[in-house]
């Protein structure tokens, strides 16, 4: 069956004349005759009683009809939800998310761009650096918010802020009075780190290798807020952005400068090479190139 027979014979059975259906589609009368005769063949019934000078519709024309008009109004829904995707105006975006970046990054962004694109609803969850990584290898997102470096082989990396890492430590710890230190100096220190399956973990670790000493662990975390609270109850030290340190005015902690070697700390939007991204993401992603980050986030 041809979407044409449909089209055709609607605009007859509307116009009840087959001279002003041709009018309205711009389309011979003979060939509408054609087509409206092949789609009855198809049918095997009658669908136009042509035997009086108006067009009236037999029985099976009127049911004919009535399905026509629903797959043509289906047909031009279709037509304007395509429409409406490729001009972005609707969607879905599903980001991976670090911990705490939600807080710190991400408001201003999703402000901005649910003003321009009301329509496009934004999914964000939350996994730690390393899991980010993993849930858009199993398709479960369509990009995420990691820590360089990625696999670049792999993914699309769009920078969103570089900072440094610093310690926390005590108000009542000897290097309190400090304004910067060595990492060297630290290998004395008990560390705090957070769990191994975040990327700080892993930066602090191959920091202090190549600072010739391995971090005496004294407790592992995968929450901030514990990680800052325990360095404020004298239980050892840790490295942090900067951003998360000039947040703890509420806590007994001193910020330290590491003079050397400089550690920093990138942050990256990352979304696959090779894979397909909808509309929406790929708006979502030109719009953070367009409006970078204006808060350093601590992450």
């Amino acid at each position: 069956m041809d979407i044409r027979q449909l089209q055709y014979f609607a605009e007859v059975a509307k116009h009840k004349n087959f001279t002003k259906a041709s009018q309205v589609l711009f389309v011979s009368q003979p060939s509408i005759s054609k087509m409206i005769k092949s789609l009855e063949d198809e049918l095997g019934v009658i669908l136009l009683d042509r035997s009086e000078r108006e067009i009236v519709l037999t029985d099976t024309g009127k049911l004919v009809n009535e399905k026509a008009l629903t797959i043509l109004q289906l047909l031009d829904e279709l037509a304007s939800s395509v429409n409406e995707l490729v001009q972005v105006q609707r969607g879905t975006v599903k980001m991976g998310i670090m911990p705490t970046i939600s807080a710190l990054l991400f408001p201003k962004i999703i402000a901005g761009f649910k003003k321009r694109y009301p329509g496009i609803e934004i999914q964000m969850v939350e996994y730690s650096a390393k899991q980010v990584e993993t849930q858009m290898e199993q398709g479960n997102i369509d990009f995420g918010v990691t820590v360089l470096p990625v696999n670049t082989r792999l993914y699309e990396t769009v920078s969103l802020l570089s900072e440094e890492l610093v310690v926390i430590v005590s108000s009542q710890h000897w290097l309190a009075g400090r304004a910067s230190v060595s990492l060297v100096e630290l290998k004395n220190e008990p560390f705090i780190l957070f769990t191994k399956e975040f990327a700080l973990h892993d930066v602090v670790w191959q920091a202090c290798l190549q600072a010739g000493f391995e971090p005496e662990v004294a407790h592992m975390t995968s929450l901030w807020d514990f990680c800052c609270e325990m360095v404020a109850s004298q239980l050892g030290i840790s490295l942090i952005p900067r951003s998360m340190a000039s947040r703890l005015h509420h806590l007994a902690v001193h910020t330290v400068s590491i003079s050397h070697p400089q550690m920093a700390w990138e942050l990256a939007l990352i979304y696959p090479r090779d894979k397909y991204l909808s509309y929406a993401s790929r708006e979502f992603i030109a719009y953070i190139q367009a409006n970078p980050p204006n808060e350093q986030p601590g992450l």
